[in-house]
């Protein structure tokens, strides 16, 4: 199912996929910055599933 919802966290997903390949295309990657990214983006991948 296709929600406005879904859709605004699939957008919210893209974005910080987009900040963690930034992040590690960079030559000194922050550690902490792509570790928060990721468990933003589990989180939002785990509300996904659930709708």
């Amino acid at each position: 199912m296709d929600t406005p919802h879904v859709s605004a966290l699939q957008l919210k997903h893209a974005g910080l996929e987009r900040q963690l390949h930034d992040e590690l295309s960079r030559p000194m990657p922050d550690a902490v910055m792509i570790q928060a990214l990721k468990k933003r983006k589990l989180k939002l991948k785990e509300e996904m599933s659930r709708h």
